[in-house]
């Protein structure tokens, strides 16, 4: 699935996980997983042709108690994409990408303060590329601070501010963090981290007798990846943003699974080449995509 050039640095990263995971069996660490499958539909491209997209998204790791509020973890990261281009006038007829692949690990750390609050740091590493593209050339690193207010009932309100460096660009951004009980059926939450549409936005969860959860909700979606050695732009950066709109069904098991659904649409997307510099030489918007996932995530 990925190729050759897979980063030494993550496979040490595994190993060690592996190791923790051996060493964590009853003393409170819980290991994790999920499987995403993503279907982006057709696009008109402004200018000119279409595009569409599949992506595999996995997520492994595990999350621990440490004692006295702090708790800990350690999440890989591992994604696919792959383009699919028909007829880019707006990319002087040819493809801008192909194949982009993401692998990384993040380390969730949060401490207990007072009154009811908890901070939060996870700094990340992540190399997001095109296939074909040095991957000493794709890294993406930064961190995530939040502050965190715990409330009766389980709900919780608080913000964040991500600091990222992004192939040849500093990208900061504010966060709102909310897990909030609007009635006994009723809440307003951030979406799934390793869903189809990202963490960055807010749903409306409503739970049914049936056992399912419906929820209702749109997020903000921004991948920058370096491009190919090969490609029209050799070494440059390609980028894609939108907001996803979208309905969400879930479905908890007993065993510790949980199905997630999902079906909408990507708004206000936009597509940016830059060369390898992060000089833009092309920007183009792109219509309303019809947008498909599912989610299976457990914890064991």
């Amino acid at each position: 699935m990925f190729d050759k050039d897979f980063p030494r640095t993550l496979a040490a990263v595994s190993l060690l996980a592996v190791a923790a995971a051996a060493q964590a069996q009853g003393q409170g660490w819980r290991p994790f997983a999920s499987a995403t499958a993503v279907y982006q539909g057709q696009a008109d491209l402004d200018g000119g042709g279409k595009y569409e997209a599949w992506s595999a998204i996995l997520r492994a790791g595990l999350l621990g108690d440490l004692g006295g509020g702090t708790r800990a973890g350690v999440v890989l990261n591992l994604d696919r994409s792959d383009y699919s281009f028909s007829d880019p006038a707006a990319f002087g007829g040819v493809s801008p990408w192909s194949v982009v692949q993401r692998y990384g690990v993040a380390a969730p750390l949060s401490f207990a303060w007072r009154d009811g609050w908890s901070l939060g740091l996870t700094p990340s590493v992540d190399w997001i590329h095109e296939k074909g593209a040095r991957s000493s050339d794709a890294l993406t690193w930064g961190a995530i601070a939040s502050a965190t207010r715990s409330f009766g009932g389980g709900d919780r309100l608080g913000f964040g501010l991500g600091v990222f460096d992004r192939l040849e660009e500093t990208s900061v951004f504010p966060l709102l963090i909310v897990d909030w009980r609007l009635s006994d059926r009723w809440r307003l939450t951030n979406p799934l981290p390793a869903g189809p549409t990202g963490p960055a936005g807010l749903e409306l969860d409503v739970r049914l007798d049936s056992g399912w959860n419906l929820g209702l909700g749109a997020a903000w979606r921004s991948t920058r990846f370096r491009l190919s050695e090969t490609g029209p732009v050799a070494n440059g950066i390609g980028e894609e943003r939108g907001v996803p709109v979208f309905l969400r069904a879930t479905r908890q098991f007993g065993n510790g699974t949980t199905l997630y659904l999902y079906a909408g649409a990507v708004t206000s997307g936009r597509l940016r080449v830059e060369d390898a510099s992060g000089t833009l030489l092309r920007e183009v918007d792109f219509g309303t995509a019809p947008l498909l996932g599912a989610t299976l995530s457990a914890r064991f």
